[in-house]
């Protein structure tokens, strides 16, 4: 690790966390972050090591899809000490509220809180350095609103006030901000402020803020702190390298979601890099954060409004309960990559937002309300009438093959021309109460189909004879002489006429 040095009294850097700052209004503006490590000006010493953070935040997957390009983060805050190498190609100017007689532009930071800050957001890689922002492109804006928070700045003037808070919002907001970082809290209700943070979310800028610090306000209760609890504002409270929410945070309903806030490696003011929050975690980082996050998402999809960008960090927040959110950590743990590539629907699971609402949305397609219909379908008509005309068509077939077997059933008759016997005798057989009448036949061995086979002419009861004499047979009427089958008249053979 690098070596690191504690400021004197000259600087106080980061060491809100003892002194409570007073407004006029009587209520108590605290920075959400303090320091346990602080960097001396003047000694340029720089980290290898990779921000632990990062790790938490999906830094090369975000990358990936946005860097932050073309979006201008505005950090309200001491200023900004452009001289550092990683901030100077990212600060484009910059206003000084606080009338210290210090540089107009802010783009100088006494106090080093804005300074580590911005490097937190987008910190430029440097040779020798590990330390590089979360959204390395974006550009920064600096808004100067305090010199510092101790006891003699603010008998001076100097500190932070509601005032000048809810100016430097506005200066944001005018001078093209996307992202607006307030790494401040206030247990007040304010109107000015109030008033300032819907101007810049009606002129699509979406501020990010701190959620409060325990450590660094005289009330130390849970509850609303401002302007992280205004309609539109999101609420950050910081965690551990652990991923979960301390007591260090204020907790309530203003908390919308956590970030990485220990362990803080960034850039310093006039110096190189340094590390805070080595023993607790702090929200003004994890707002830092945040914003950086904000702005990753804000540069993948530029045609969107802020609620859209919050509605994608809320609802893609690491949590254990995806449907409900909480005091401590809010929806979760942001998870910027995932924000990007969120494909929101009415199945995304987590707070109500723009896209579920929107039936134009850009990214769902328009909603479509089918209504029942009762009515009997033409094909439900359609099916019938072919049932019907398949059932008749049958009908009809059945009846004409019925026809033709009859018509092909009587061309193939033919009755025997024999008398009806009354006693007669055949050759080598006896007819069963009568003979034929016909010549007796002489020839072969004829075979009847009900009277079993004998030799001449053998006639059934009552019956008829078939065939000729002689040595003629028939297939039906016997054979021989002529057969005659029991009860009625026999039918000649078919074509099978004997020589």
């Amino acid at each position: 690790m690098i070596g690191m040095r504690r400021l004197g009294t000259l600087i106080a850097l980061l060491a809100l966390s003892a002194v409570p700052i007073l407004i006029p209004s009587a209520s108590t503006v605290a920075f959400a972050a303090a320091g346990d490590t602080q960097c001396a000006p003047g000694t340029i010493a720089y980290s290898p090591d990779t921000p632990a953070a990062l790790g938490l935040l999906q830094n090369t997957a975000a990358w990936t899809h946005s860097t932050g390009a073309g979006v201008i983060v505005a950090i309200v805050d001491s200023g900004i000490d452009a001289h550092n190498a990683h901030l100077k190609d990212a600060v484009i100017g910059g206003i000084n509220l606080v009338g210290d007689g210090t540089d107009s532009s802010g783009l100088s930071d006494l106090d080093g809180h804005g300074t580590a800050i911005a490097g937190l957001v987008a910190a430029r890689s440097v040779p020798g350095s590990g330390v590089i922002g979360l959204a390395p492109d974006a550009k920064l804006l600096s808004v100067r609103v305090f010199r510092g928070t101790n006891e003699e700045n603010i008998k001076a003037g100097f500190g932070p006030t509601i005032e000048r808070l809810a100016q430097g919002i506005r200066y944001a907001t005018d001078h093209g901000a996307t992202i607006i970082n307030v790494s401040l809290s206030d247990y007040t209700d304010s109107g000015p402020l109030l008033a300032a943070v819907n101007y810049a979310t009606a002129n699509g800028s979406l501020i990010v803020a701190s959620a409060g610090n325990r450590a660094t306000t005289t009330n130390k209760t849970d509850g609303p702190r401002y302007p992280a609890a205004y309609p539109g504002v999101l609420g950050v409270a910081a965690t551990g390298l652990d991923g979960i929410v301390t007591n260090d945070s204020i907790h309530g309903p203003h908390v919308a979601i956590s970030a990485p806030g220990s362990e803080i490696l960034t850039s310093a003011t006039g110096s190189g890099d340094c590390l805070y929050a080595s023993d607790a975690p702090t929200s003004s980082f994890a707002t830092g954060y945040v914003s950086a996050a904000a702005a990753l998402v804000a540069s993948a999809h530029p045609d969107e409004t802020p609620a859209h960008w919050a509605y994608r960090l809320q609802a893609t927040a690491l949590r254990t309960d995806r449907d409900h959110r909480n005091d401590e950590a809010g929806w979760g743990a942001v998870q910027p990559a995932d924000a990007i590539t969120l494909a929101p629907g009415a199945s995304t699971r987590g707070p109500e937002g723009p896209f579920s609402d929107t039936s134009t949305s850009a990214v769902r397609p328009a909603h479509i309300t089918v209504a029942p219909d009762y009515s009997v379908s033409p094909f439900d008509v359609a099916q019938s009438s072919m049932v019907l005309l398949v059932a008749i068509a049958a009908t009809l077939l059945g009846t004409l093959g019925l026809v033709i077997a009859l018509r092909a059933r009587r061309r193939s008759s033919g009755v025997g021309t024999g008398d009806v016997g009354t006693a007669g005798v055949g050759n080598d057989g006896a007819g069963i109460d009568g003979v034929g009448t016909g010549d007796v036949g002489t020839g072969d061995v004829g075979r009847s189909i009900a009277g079993g086979r004998g030799n001449g002419r053998s006639g059934m009861a009552g019956g008829r004879s078939t065939g000729g004499s002689g040595n003629r047979s028939g297939t039906a009427g016997g054979s021989g002489n002529g057969s005659g089958t029991a009860g009625g008249s026999s039918i000649g053979s078919i074509g099978s006429i004997a020589t």
